[in-house]
């Protein structure tokens, strides 16, 4: 068995509209799922993707009205990387986020910067044979779009402590990290030195890192995280995919998430993410929640 690559992120915003406005707005992402909290379904649960809502670009927020500021530190992921075509792309996006007064810093085939909330990220000029996913936006031409995840960077004091697990579940060394590569998709993970300050959970950070599991092997995944010394909870029915959970060695929270069943489950792709999406297990709470999230407004209805 392979893991897929990343299959999603989870981050914290504490503000879902300038969340949207940016994600879909600036950074050409699709609004794919504009759903709730499964474990606390009283606040949003919003899903970016590419234009079809594949795993490997799915970038997740749970909103919480008010979140104080959060901080990466040790055991929290601190940058999200993902891939892009060329270094065109690179002065592309440098050149864009600037205009929206986002400062960014490049390196030799990279672009850093954060997010209005501090969430960091870096896009890559990356040569891979996986298919690019990637969102329409008039404003961004197709050759210089987001591709999907490359990986993510967490925090570390002792890194060499996740080996044991990582090699149980098929992650191979990579560079200066780890990949897990499957039949379709492939995705890094790596390790840096924490800084001083502890972490803060909070908006801007990351909740946790999925990986992409076929349906048919997942209830094997929990066999293969139990060899490697973790521990995993039963799989969990989010509707939209099979969920296992347990934190890495590192303190990092680990899903691992089935390729499927998909968005399309309760909506045609032609308008994902432009109603509010329940699971059955959730509908009847569908007024009490109606009553307590705030309409969001989509930049990408706006322009079509």
């Amino acid at each position: 068995m392979k893991l897929e690559g990343v299959h999603h992120i989870t981050a914290i915003t504490a503000d879902g509209q300038k969340n949207l406005d940016f994600y879909v707005g600036v950074m050409g992402l699709r609004l794919v799922k504009k759903t709730v909290n499964q474990d606390e379904p009283s606040v949003y649960h919003l899903f970016y993707a590419d234009e079809q809502g594949d795993a490997g670009s799915d970038l997740t927020f749970f909103e919480f009205p008010g979140a104080p500021e959060g901080r990466a530190g040790a055991g929290m992921v601190h940058t999200i990387g993902w891939r892009v075509g060329s270094e065109q792309a690179l002065d592309f996006w440098a050149a864009r986020l600037g205009e929206q007064g986002i400062e960014s810093e490049r390196g030799e085939g990279t672009l850093d910067f954060a997010d209005p909330e501090g969430l960091g990220h870096q896009l890559r000029v990356v040569e891979t044979a996986d298919a690019p996913l990637i969102a329409e936006h008039p404003e961004i031409p197709r050759e210089h779009a987001l591709q999907g995840f490359d990986g993510v960077r967490a925090y570390a004091g002792a890194p060499d402590a996740s080996e044991r697990l990582l090699g149980a579940l098929g992650f191979e060394r990579s560079g200066d990290g780890w990949e897990a590569r499957g039949d379709s998709r492939g995705g890094l993970y790596a390790y840096d030195p924490p800084p001083a300050e502890h972490g803060l959970n909070g908006a801007g950070t990351v909740h946790h890192v999925a990986w992409g599991s076929k349906p048919e092997e997942h209830e094997a995944w929990r066999q293969l995280i139990r060899a490697g010394g973790a521990h995993p909870t039963q799989v969990i029915d989010r509707f939209y995919f099979q969920s296992i959970y347990f934190r890495e060695p590192s303190g990092v929270l680990f899903e691992i998430a089935t390729l499927g069943p998909g968005f399309t489950v309760d909506e045609p792709l032609e308008t994902l993410g432009e109603k509010l999406s329940l699971p059955p297990d959730f509908e009847h709470l569908r007024e009490q929640v109606e009553q307590i999230v705030k309409p969001l407004h989509n930049p990408r209805e706006v322009r079509a």
